[in-house]
């Protein structure tokens, strides 16, 4: 069951070596994903994206502040039932596509049967139903790809946190698979927090977008994307929210500088 996603004043610092005042990589980081929505977390490289990601993944603590899933209910959780797909593949070699994909099942005790029926039919929603005893040397990146989001998937998660995924791929085939995890999310209503630095990639996905300053990060702006799907790139609307972004990011640069921590 897809939950909503909600980060209350994140801060996160490192402690200086030989004497050296903390790294102060998040300060107050304050946003929420509204279940079943995208939202796109854009900012600079270096500016503490994926070490939120981590936070909000269980991966390491924050200093202060909370992440909390809320669910349809109305109840609030600690931090769980979070999945997670990484900027670089991490298929295992030595398991088939269908095997990969039947991971998350296997940690969560899932009986054989049935790992094996959600495992087979995510590849024929993603297209990899021909492979599915193949290695995963033996695909396209953008095949592997698929299997790594179907791996992430299959345990329903109640948000999908996403590092920047198709940072890797040429042009078209990462288009491709933004149009494909449109198709997905909009016949499984998940929860997806995407991050990236591309300001076209988080229009044509986002519902939201929310831009983070270079560190020490804080939220700048949160952007709607109030822009009917399926969504045209050249959309002059659509330009118009990526110009608000950059605009945005180059704000956030410009009052770091001129105003450094």
């Amino acid at each position: 069951m897809a939950a909503s996603l909600i980060i209350r004043g994140v801060c996160k610092s490192y402690h200086g070596k030989d004497g050296a005042p903390p790294l102060v990589v998040l300060e107050g980081v304050d946003f929420t994903v509204p279940e079943g929505s995208i939202v796109s977390l854009v900012g600079l490289n270096g500016s503490g994206k994926t070490t939120l990601l981590r936070i909000i993944a269980g991966l390491e603590p924050p200093s202060r502040g909370a992440v909390e899933l809320c669910y349809a209910e109305g109840n609030s959780a600690p931090c769980h039932g979070i999945g997670m797909v990484f900027q670089e593949v991490s298929l295992l070699p030595w398991r088939t596509v269908r095997e990969n994909i039947e991971i998350g099942l296997e940690f969560l005790g899932r009986s054989a049967p049935e790992r094996r029926a959600v495992a087979l039919e995510l590849m024929e929603i993603f297209g990899l139903a021909e492979y599915e005893n193949k290695y995963p040397k033996e695909l396209s990146g953008g095949m592997r790809q698929k299997a790594a989001i179907a791996r992430t998937l299959a345990p329903r998660p109640g948000v999908v946190l996403m590092d920047e995924p198709f940072s890797a791929l040429d042009c078209q085939t990462r288009n491709k698979l933004q149009s494909f995890l449109l198709d997905v999310w909009s016949t499984r209503g998940d929860t997806i927090l995407f991050v990236t630095h591309n300001g076209e990639e988080a229009v044509f996905l986002s519902d939201q977008i929310v831009v983070i300053s270079p560190k020490p990060s804080r939220v700048v702006e949160v952007i709607p994307v109030n822009i009917p799907r399926p969504r045209d790139r050249t959309d002059p609307a659509c330009n118009a929210i990526r110009r608000r972004v950059l605009d945005c990011l180059s704000r956030s640069t410009a009052a770091k500088h001129e105003h450094p921590a």
